[in-house]
């Protein structure tokens, strides 16, 4: 969703416009994410005894801000400035409509005292904002963000003296906040020091310095209850200490610290960040980098470890595709290869995913899979559920995390629960995640992001190893998905006898399947032309069922979401109890017709719409001949065996998608009203 970028530069000289292209750039890797709205702050002048903030915020996109900026004369942009703390933003509209007044930075007061960049909601923001108005503090938004830096200014106004620190101060603010928030702060009152916290939304840090750090993890320091009343020590607690803090071994040499949301807007100026996670607090003073927390609890990691990020820069690059999207629909051949490397080892029909394998006994003794996801993660539980059921012999539950939650449905400690996000930060999973812990059951991540939410907080998991996915419509994590829930089912077969011969088919299918993959990209100019055809349309059906069924949920989800047509998914079963009232002349049909266990009754839907009239596109298998004399127009794809072929049917309408977002003029990586990481319910 919003989408968080800072940079502290610590004596290393930066002219301010180096800054703010610095920031403006971090904030053009984050654009996948969705918003509406972005703004800057920066240090100013120094019109005022501690210097000033300027703050630069604009409706639309990253390039407009970019304008807003270099046409404004407020701030001297070839000033050298050897420290810096400068914040980003993008925001996607949740409390209040897109305006610039609305945008972040948001601040404390008109001087600019404080100012704040968050990501996330802020669930009580309405009690605050009643109580800091009764102590003659006024509001200029509609945001809930806004009471965030008129509380850090409340509590600065009433300090008990003038030795509390900001990162005190932060402190008593999320002690105070309810809901979900990553933020960062900024204050006139603490020139080139920086502190950020988050509970619920993601943030990292990235370090860079040309020499040696001095140490590759930094200890976390905890509150001391016990000497409360102590203010120095409560101070002090909150202040870089050569002992516990990261910085360089040549101490005060220069220093430069990354905050963002996604690794994606740091990876080009270093690989080595720190997660942090909920309720720590990071300040950057003098150059030093320390982290603490109000309390510890039991069994907690006292320490964050400094890791290096295995992601290139070319990968968040668009290379010569249109847009991130299409490249991301072209990687599949390679992404999917990335999911089973090291995984399956084909010569001996061996699958061991490395991070189960220490659960596995547990999860056969388990009496049900629940799997838990959003959106395309659902889809992708949904397409897999009947081959789980087939090769584990266990009752599968796929649920929209939302749903779940809201049924308090029943789970026990003898479940297993899957838990999928492409993101590992979706909210409603995270939500469903904690709930499923506090009643014991083992739960299980599937995510494509190392150090994400899910993959921290879950027992054991998959990381999917689809690479770096930009475009907000998700293609790649689907497929990867797709795979890695095929594998598990595959690991906990290995030893059941009557079901090798299953294995071997599937294995042998997953072998061949990045070039089947290429096979169907190749058919992307006859896909093309369908689209022609078909993108003045105002609805679209797309109709399957059996392990196929998903699969048109999935591409009436991706022609929903970039090209803002009605789609809607139809079990092709269900067509005699309502759809068909919609079939005529003019609705355009997509149907999925492969030769598995339900070629059957899916030709006799076929035949139910073709006797009104219809006129159906038609996914079918190669050299089909009954199937394409009935169809209006079809595609066909190689065939593969039945539980993989949903992974080979989906990429058609993937690609119908993107060129019919294309031909009707929207911008296929970021559609409008939708975040690529939904960070709040």
């Amino acid at each position: 969703m919003c989408g968080i970028f800072a940079y502290l530069n610590y004596r290393v000289p930066r002219t301010r416009k180096e800054i703010l292209t610095t920031l403006l750039k971090g904030l053009q890797r984050l654009e996948y994410r969705g918003y509406d709205s972005a703004g800057v702050a920066v240090d100013g002048s120094g019109k005022t005894d501690n210097g000033d903030i300027c703050l630069f915020k604009k409706k639309g996109k990253v390039k407009a801000l970019d304008e807003e900026i270099y046409k404004n004369d407020a701030v001297d942009l070839d000033a050298e400035l050897d420290t810096h703390f400068g914040i980003a933003h993008t925001r996607w509209a949740t409390h209040g409509e897109p305006s610039a007044v609305n945008s972040h930075p948001q601040r404390s007061d008109k001087n600019n005292e404080f100012v704040v960049i968050h990501n996330g909601i802020i669930t009580n923001y309405k009690e605050l904002k009643k109580y800091l108005n009764s102590k003659g503090y006024e509001f200029e938004s509609d945001t809930d963000t806004e009471v965030i830096p008129k509380l850090i200014k409340y509590l600065y106004d009433n300090r008990e003296n003038d030795n509390v620190s900001l990162s005190t101060l932060v402190e008593r603010v999320i002690q105070q906040l309810e809901g979900a928030f990553a933020l960062v702060f900024k204050s006139v009152h603490f020139p080139g020091e920086a502190v950020a916290t988050r509970r619920g939304s993601p943030l990292l840090i990235g370090v860079r310095s040309q020499y040696e750090l001095s140490r590759e993890e930094i200890p976390i320091q905890y509150k001391c209850s016990e000497r409360r009343g102590d203010l120095e020590e409560k101070n002090l607690r909150n202040r870089s200490d050569s002992t516990t803090a990261l910085h360089s071994v040549h101490d005060r040499k220069a220093m430069e610290f990354y905050f963002a949301s996604d690794a994606s807007a740091i990876i080009e100026h270093t690989n080595k960040v720190i997660y942090l996670e909920d309720d720590d607090i990071a300040a950057v003073a003098g150059g030093k980098l320390s982290l603490h927390r109000m309390t510890r609890s039991a069994g907690e990691d006292s320490v964050r470890v400094i890791q290096t990020l295995q992601m290139e820069l070319q990968q968040i690059m668009k290379g010569n595709f249109k847009a991130f999207m299409q490249k991301e629909i072209f990687e599949q051949p390679e992404s999917v290869v990335n999911t089973m490397r090291g995984r399956i080892c084909f010569e001996t029909n061996a699958v061991v995913l490395g991070g189960l394998k220490d659960h596995l006994k547990e999860i056969k003794r388990c009496r049900r899979l629940i799997i838990i996801g959003c959106g395309t993660s659902f889809h992708a539980g949904l397409a897999t559920r009947q081959i789980l059921e087939e090769l584990t012999e266990l009752p599968v539950m796929v649920e929209l995390a939302s749903d779940f939650l809201d049924r308090i449905t029943p789970v026990f400690r003898d479940d297993v629960c899957f838990f999928i996000s492409q993101s590992g930060e979706t909210a409603d999973s995270l939500m469903a995640l904690r709930y499923c812990k506090d009643r014991g059951a083992l739960t299980v991540g599937v995510t494509n992001t190392v150090g994400s939410s899910i993959s921290r907080e879950t027992d054991c998991g998959v990381h999917i190893n689809a690479g770096p996915e930009i475009g907000v419509a998700s293609t790649k994590a689907y497929t990867s998905q797709f795979v890695a829930l095929v594998m598990f089912g595959l690991m906990m077969s290995e030893d059941r006898l009557s079901l090798q011969k299953r294995r071997l088919e599937i294995i042998g299918g997953l072998r061949v399947l990045p070039e089947l993959i290429k096979e169907v990209l190749a058919l992307d100019d006859k896909i093309k032309f369908i689209a022609d055809e078909l993108y003045q349309q105002k609805s679209l059906l797309v109709m399957g069922r059996g392990y196929n069924y998903a699969t048109c949920l999935e591409g009436a989800l991706k022609i929903k979401e970039i090209t803002y047509m009605h789609s809607e998914g139809i079990l092709a079963g269900e067509l005699k109890h309502g759809p068909l009232a919609l079939i005529d002349h003019h609705m355009p049909v997509i149907m999925i017709i492969m030769r598995d266990a339900c070629y059957t009754k899916c030709q006799n839907a076929l035949q139910q719409v073709t006797a009104r009239q219809g006129r159906p596109i038609i996914l079918c298998c190669q050299d089909d001949t009954e199937i394409t004399q009935n169809a209006y127009k079809s595609i066909e794809l190689p065939h593969t065996v039945d539980c993989l072929q949903g992974i080979l049917s989906v990429i058609p309408l993937q690609l119908m998608s993107f060129h019919l977002a294309v031909l009707r003029g929207y911008d296929v990586d970021c559609p409008r009203n939708l975040a690529k990481s939904v960070t709040v319910e």
